[in-house]
Parts: C-alpha cells; structure tokens; sequence
C-alpha cells in the first residue's frame, strides 16, 4: 500500500537535541507547521503583496506552468488551484487568458481582492473536490500547493483520500485533452510516487517534469498531466526540460 510519511508536529515546535525551537521551525516545511489556512494567515498572507522577492518567485514559477501548458491560443479559461493571492492568476491575464482561483485560506483570498485581481476567486479546500461543472476549463495550473495535500492535520484525515478526491474532481472539472501543470515540492521519493500514481489512477497521462534536475537551488518540479486525449486523438507530447 503506498503511505504518506506524517512527521509529528511536536517535533517541529520543541527544542531538538538542544536547538531552539525557532531554529527547528525555520528548517522546516510549511505544511508540518500548521494547516494552509492557518499558515498563510494574517502578515504571511500579506507578504504575498509587499516581498518583492517572493513575488518575483511566484512569478517565475507561474511563467514556466504556463509555457508548459502549451496553449494553443489567447483567451483560454484556466483554472488556478491554490491561487492565494492572485500572482499567479495575474500571469494568466498578462497571457491573455481568463481564469478562476481558489484556496482554503480566506485571509489569501482577501488579499487577492485588494490587489483587484481579474479572476473569479472562491474559497475551496481541493482536498474535498473542486466545486466546478464537467468540462469547465481548458486547463489548470498550481503553484507550491498540492504538497499541502499529503499532510494530515488530523488523525481521520487521510492523504490518499485527499489525492483521490482532488485529482478526481479535478480530472471532471477540465475539458477533455485539457492540460495541468501543477508545480510543487515533493519531501521525498514516496511522496512523489503516491501524488503521481493517484493522479495516474484517477485516468490522466503525463508525469513529473524536472527543470534543472542537477542543481541543489534551482530545482523544479512540474507534474505534468493530460486529461484525456485531444480531439482526432493525437496523443500528447511530454514537454521538455529545461
């Protein structure tokens, strides 16, 4: 059976072997210290709008899932799975395309309404099921969200479930042939074996894509998906690397 590692929350908030326990916290995940919505709460929220670097990051990372959607024109409608504050979904309207976002953290949303994004925003946790028609958009992309999906915050919860749930809704809610690119950062082989077998077990093709695979800091990872094949069956090709 594949399992998703759940490391204790004690250990992240205590002192470990005589470190303090800011220390033990700055080195770890953000899923092991808290649920999303109470993580990207309050000033975590808002540095989404003031940390040039951190937006200069998202960015970046929102550019390269949209070249690999690899759209064949303007004016698509896209979906953004943890949109948070909107700079993804600000990408997508400098793309020329239409789009709608959610997230499980009302205080991110919130600060995508300030900066008076153009997308449709709602509040959503993916890990009960996306809440949108069959077939309702061209694609989707996600950026440093679905790792969320592998921690579980209490003991009913189960990540598998969770997976299951998401990319089964997720798989309903795109055109067929549609394309996602959900960028992410898996904790270990497992990790990345469990979220990419779910996906698989749900009827995408695709995989994981890797830019810059031999770099410690500049190592991406892209799971690259396809909903069905296009029309006239032409199969889709796996987008290179950079």
């Amino acid at each position: 059976d594949l399992t998703c590692h759940v490391p204790q929350r004690k250990e992240t908030f205590f002192a470990v072997e005589g470190k303090s326990s800011a220390k033990a916290a700055r080195m770890s995940r953000p899923e092991h210290l808290a649920p999303p919505e109470i993580f990207y709460s309050g000033d975590e929220a808002k540095k989404y709008a003031t940390n040039s670097r951190m937006r200069e990051i998202q960015t970046s990372l929102s550019e390269r899932a949209i070249q690999l959607l690899a759209l064949p024109e303007t004016g698509c409608f896209l979906l953004d799975v943890g949109a948070g504050s909107g700079l993804s979904g600000e990408c997508l309207t400098e793309n020329g395309h239409y789009w709608t976002g959610c997230d499980i953290s009302k205080d991110m949303l919130e600060v995508a309404v300030s900066q008076e994004v153009e997308g449709d925003m709602v509040l959503n946790d993916m890990g009960q099921g996306l809440p949108f028609r069959p077939g309702s958009f061209d694609g989707c992309i996600s950026i440093s969200a679905i790792q969320w999906l592998c921690n579980a915050e209490t003991s009913q919860a189960n990540p598998y479930k969770r997976l299951l749930i998401f990319f089964t809704s997720l798989y309903r809610s795109l055109v067929r042939g549609g394309r996602a690119v959900l960028q992410w950062y898996p904790e270990n082989p497992q990790q990345m074996e469990l979220v990419t077998s779910t996906a698989m077990r749900c009827g995408f093709g695709g995989g994981v894509l890797v830019d810059y695979p031999h770099s410690t800091r500049a190592k991406k990872y892209f799971l690259v998906l396809y909903a069905g094949q296009r029309e006239g069956g032409k199969a889709h090709p796996m987008p290179a690397a950079l």
